[in-house]
């Protein structure tokens, strides 16, 4: 199994930039789906991006779409989330996760995904 540690959360001003690393050890970080999720105080988690096992397709929600990025190194075996012109609203725990996948889907359903990592905070000041 995959275990992963995400890290480069932290406090930004409105507008600023962030860029999440999630480090995977065990597994090949190519063997999986791998998304972002967040989750913010009173509600429920909720995808902000995913990736599917080639690399190949991606998936933004629609508040995140043009703002942020999500890539992966397999060489590192670290996938990423930049963000760029952070809003208040982006505020969250910040989670990666990875979905065993046969399929190279792009999962957007958290129950798809076995593995988390332990979360990162992003907070972003108006």
């Amino acid at each position: 199994q995959v275990q992963l540690v995400e890290s480069g959360g932290g406090l930004v001003q409105s507008g600023g930039s962030l860029r999440l690393s999630c480090a995977a050890s065990g597994r090949a970080i190519s063997s999986y789906a791998m998304g972002w999720f967040r989750q913010a105080p009173g509600k429920e988690r909720e995808v902000v991006s995913a990736i599917n096992r080639s690399g190949g397709y991606t998936y933004y929600a629609d508040s995140v779409k043009g703002r942020f990025t999500i890539s992966r190194d397999v060489s590192k075996n670290t996938m990423y989330l930049q963000m760029n012109s952070l809003k208040p609203e982006d505020t969250a725990a910040y989670y990666c996760a990875a979905a065993p996948d046969t399929r190279n889907y792009a999962y957007t359903d958290k129950a798809r995904y076995d593995y988390w990592g332990q979360g990162t905070q992003v907070t972003v000041s108006s």
